[in-house]
């Protein structure tokens, strides 16, 4: 998969291109607002269409595929010049995107995969982060048995987070170095699901489990309140640099925690949706690049920028960048943490 390190190219892109193009009404369907990353991502979203002189709308579908596509629905009837879609099921969202298209509104694909070519993909390397996930974790735990705790089945990303799990741990499953003796979706990545999918798999092994690959920080967070309910603690990963697990990784019961910038993702959709309102096409948006790596292949425009593994020997860098202050990551922090 080719991607796009430099996120300044992007968004400088975005905003030459859009330069003109003010008074746009930039509509948001999010699929929920459960996870707290979302919050940080709107944040900056809301800040970068202000900035640029437009309307920012929105509608929460609360992890409904069909409220959804009425949402949408609703975000066009109040004029939205251009749509910036979290779909709750990549298989349902289809009609959203006709919808959108048969009005002439351009749509970008946010975070989770829309596989159509009229959307514009903007996301992370989602494989490049279940690598850096497993890598961390078998790092910790080389060898024994591994439980994988998957995100919600209808969102793609949950697939490839999965794919990149597999091209680290692959190998040494194929060895019978590492067995995994629990994997299962998550109902909508909730994690009170993931804590109970995680008691079950300890109860179906007699508790001998020696890692978890979470596909997340908010079921990370389950899983560990069901592996403390047994008196354990064993290497955890997760991703999105949620403060309640940026504080784990420092007082040590989660591994790492792959950190998404949400603030630059954010902001990007912001100005890609703007630029392509204003008149440009997919292919114009500098740095995209033609990506078919769907279930489907098709082709599409796309970017793709880099996490950051966020382990107890940088917790600086999400200090440094201003994403959480000092003494809410330290509480309680271990010894050796560096930043701490």
């Amino acid at each position: 998969m080719k991607k796009i390190i430099l996120m300044s190219v992007a968004v400088s892109a975005a905003m030459a291109t859009s330069a003109f193009a003010q008074g746009l009404t930039i509509g948001v369907s999010w699929s929920n607002f459960q996870e707290e990353r979302w919050k940080t991502d709107e944040a900056a979203m809301v800040a970068a269409i202000e900035a640029a002189g437009n309307t920012y709308i929105s509608a929460d579908a609360q992890n409904s595929a069909a409220k959804q596509l009425t949402d949408v629905e609703a975000l066009i009837a109040q004029g939205a010049d251009a749509l910036v879609i979290l779909s709750v099921d990549k298989d349902a969202v289809g009609p959203a995107v006709d919808a959108a298209d048969a009005e002439g509104i351009p749509v970008v694909g946010y975070d989770r995969l829309i596989e159509d070519e009229r959307a514009f993909y903007l996301t992370f390397d989602n494989k490049g982060v279940g690598r850096i996930i497993a890598h961390a974790v078998m790092t910790a735990q080389p060898k024994g048995n591994y439980a994988i705790i998957k995100g919600d089945k209808g969102d793609p990303n949950a697939l490839f987070l999965l794919e990149g799990m597999m091209e680290m741990i692959g190998g040494m499953v194929d060895k019978g170095e590492i067995t995994i003796v629990g994997e299962t979706f998550t109902d909508g990545w909730k994690p009170d699901n993931a804590q109970k999918n995680m008691e079950q798999i300890l109860t179906a092994n007699n508790n001998n489990v020696d890692a978890v690959l979470a596909e997340n920080d908010g079921m990370a967070g389950g899983v560990i309140a069901a592996l403390a309910a047994q008196g354990m603690n064993i290497p955890v990963g997760g991703q999105d640099g949620d403060h309640a697990a940026l504080n784990r990784v420092a007082r040590g019961t989660q591994t790492v925690s792959v950190w998404k910038d949400a603030r630059q993702l954010g902001k990007a959709a912001a100005e890609i949706a703007a630029a392509l309102a204003g008149g440009a096409m997919l292919s114009d948006i500098e740095g995209s690049v033609k990506w078919s790596g769907g279930a489907n292949g098709v082709e599409m425009n796309a970017i793709f920028l880099d996490p950051t593994p966020i382990t107890k020997d940088n917790i600086n860098v999400v200090i440094d960048a201003g994403h959480i202050a000092k003494d809410k990551v330290c509480e309680g922090a271990m010894d050796g943490v560096v930043g701490c």
